[in-house]
């Protein structure tokens, strides 16, 4: 934006002539024939660079015109030259001064002192301006910033609040939990005894009735006895369960291969009969709680032989593998992954995370027999070993379960690090 001069004189040729000198430099005039035109200007236009004023001008000469200038606060800022052909004496230059004046030019106008004064001023107010301008962008810079400040103050304070509200809703969850396993607990030991009840008057029935019914009866009899059975195995399920929430767990390093082979003989009638086939590479020593991984290893197998194709004997495959040791990883951050793959009638992979649901059964597996509690026990013990258990399957192909173990440094270290190597053994 070009700077803007106010040319003040009662001579149009006086006006003429400051324009004609200023004309090569890059200047807008405005021009007044009198202080009254002046002032009046000045009311609707402040943003001048200079102001080039005549002193003796008639009604209002210069001097008073520029008093009635200052007089105003929006106007101050605006530097003013008096242009005269008179030499005053000391007294009256000194009163220019006091009414606001910057300078003097003396008539005849010297064309170099003009424009050297006027590109002084000029210089001055672009100065000003980009001041201005650079001001009025650190001001709003710090409104923004301020605003910035005390919103995310506010929002420091509103995470605080959701902290301090997510800390309660925690507790009184964990709280609300330990009471639930509780409950579950105890409900569930209660409910032995009127089953053990059911159990024994059943068999009482059948011994000493067994002649006088007839077949219906005793198919009756036999399905009391089948769902008896039933609610034996799923309360003994939700008492597993809930100890694991309610007992401290205790870890020791622990060589899961004889552990495993426990589990499986457990199973030794069933896996005669379907002809099934175990194949196990040597395990690792972890530091794990051994009376955990026995439901742990129980329920995977279990489920394998369970979910078996009714034309293919069964396949089971358990096998351990480390995460590859990286430069900079943590070694809390090191897995040891233990894999139990069987070729039954697998899932749909949409599901793999649905199964380990407390009571979750399939509805393509509703014909076997189960209580829905076997994988959720699975998840619970993982967790509980601040692992995970994952699964892989596909519908005819069979699954595999994944359950990965977190690796202590201060174990690794204290044992050589275990090589999965040799030929499986098969049981």
């Amino acid at each position: 934006m070009l700077p803007k001069l106010l040319l003040v004189d009662d001579r149009e040729d006086n006006l003429l002539s400051i324009e004609a000198i200023l004309s090569s430099g890059d200047y807008r005039f405005v021009k007044a024939n009198s202080g009254r035109d002046a002032l009046k200007i000045l009311l609707h236009e402040q943003d001048f660079a200079l102001i080039l004023m005549d002193v003796q001008m008639p009604n209002l000469n210069g001097f008073e015109t520029a008093t009635l200038i200052f007089e105003r606060e929006k106007l101050k800022h605006i530097p003013v030259i008096f242009i005269t052909a008179h030499s005053y004496g000391d007294e009256n230059i000194f009163k220019g001064y006091r009414t606001g004046a910057v300078d003097y030019i003396y008539k005849p106008i010297n064309p170099e002192i003009l424009r050297a004064k006027v590109s002084v001023f000029s210089d001055l107010y672009r100065q000003n301006r980009m001041l201005v301008v650079q001001e009025q962008k650190l001001m709003a810079t710090n409104r923004s910033l301020e605003a910035e400040i005390a919103e995310r103050k506010h929002s420091e304070e509103k995470i605080k609040a959701l902290n301090l509200q997510l800390l309660q809703n925690i507790d009184r969850l964990e709280a609300a939990n330990r009471e639930l396993d509780q409950f579950a607990f105890m409900a569930s030991h209660d409910l032995q005894e009127p089953l053990r009840k059911i159990s024994t008057f059943n068999d009482r029935l059948i011994s000493k009735y067994a002649d006088v019914l007839d077949e219906e009866g005793r198919r009756y009899i036999q399905r009391i006895q089948n769902a008896a059975e039933r609610m034996r195995t799923l309360i003994n399920g939700i008492l597993t369960f809930s100890k694991i929430s309610n007992e401290k767990t205790t870890f020791a390093y622990t060589d899961l291969n004889p552990l495993l082979q426990e589990v499986i003989a457990d199973f030794e009638t069933e896996i005669r009969e379907k002809q099934a086939q175990i194949k196990i590479k040597k395990l690792p020593s972890l530091d794990v709680n051994p009376v955990l991984m026995r439901p742990l290893f129980y329920n995977l197998i279990s489920n394998a032989l369970k979910y078996s194709k009714t034309d293919v004997a069964p396949e089971i495959n358990i096998y351990a593998e480390f995460s590859p040791e990286q430069p900079g990883l943590r070694d809390d951050n090191r897995y040891c992954r233990i894999h139990v793959e069987d070729n039954g009638i697998g899932f749909e992979q949409k599901y793999s995370e649905e199964i380990f649901s407390m009571f979750k059964r399939l509805q393509h597996h509703s014909q076997v027999t189960g209580t829905g509690i076997g994988l959720a026990l699975c998840k619970k013990i993982a967790e509980e070993h601040k692992g995970y258990i994952s699964a892989i399957s596909k519908v005819d192909e069979g699954s595999s379960f994944i359950i990965s173990f977190p690796v202590l440094a201060e174990k690794k270290t204290s044992e050589p690090q275990f090589t999965i190597s040799g030929k499986p053994e098969t049981y």
